[in-house]
């Protein structure tokens, strides 16, 4: 089986996905490009029930661009962001992939939100581009 372990800068959260990402995509908001301080954010979707996280987390909500209402966790500690829940799709569990102990594994299948990204971007054009959200993703339940 395939699995994905990582955690925080400090160590006091810490996370193990025993099941292959949904999907992994490179996400252009804005809002993600706060987040990555001028990047996009690489995000590896789960099934939320693969997941089991140990440590406490705090929690940002909003809304995002897509109109979804997001959950943004971090380590309250060191204040890494980790992971992002849709109320929308509460079968599925985002992790950001500069969390996981092995980032070099991830390969990158989608761009999304792309009309958001800075004109500096290089784009790779081998990969699918969504200028804004993508079709919602779905978890067998």
């Amino acid at each position: 089986m395939e699995s994905y372990n990582g955690g925080c800068l400090c160590g006091a959260v810490r996370f193990t996905a025993k099941a292959k990402p949904i999907v992994t995509r490179a996400c252009w908001c804005h809002l993600c490009q706060k987040l990555a301080s001028g990047n996009a954010t690489i995000n590896l979707a789960f099934d939320k029930n693969a997941i089991v996280i140990t440590g406490q987390l705090k929690d940002y909500s909003g809304v995002a661009e897509s109109g979804n209402k997001m959950h943004r966790r971090f380590c309250p500690d060191c204040g890494v962001h980790m992971f992002s829940e849709a109320e929308e799709r509460p079968n599925i569990i985002v992790v950001r992939a500069g969390t996981l102990d092995e980032p070099e594994s991830v390969k990158v299948e989608a761009l999304i939100w792309t009309s958001s990204a800075p004109s500096w971007v290089k784009l790779d054009s081998n990969l699918p581009h969504f200028e804004a959200q993508p079709p919602a993703l779905k978890v067998n339940e």
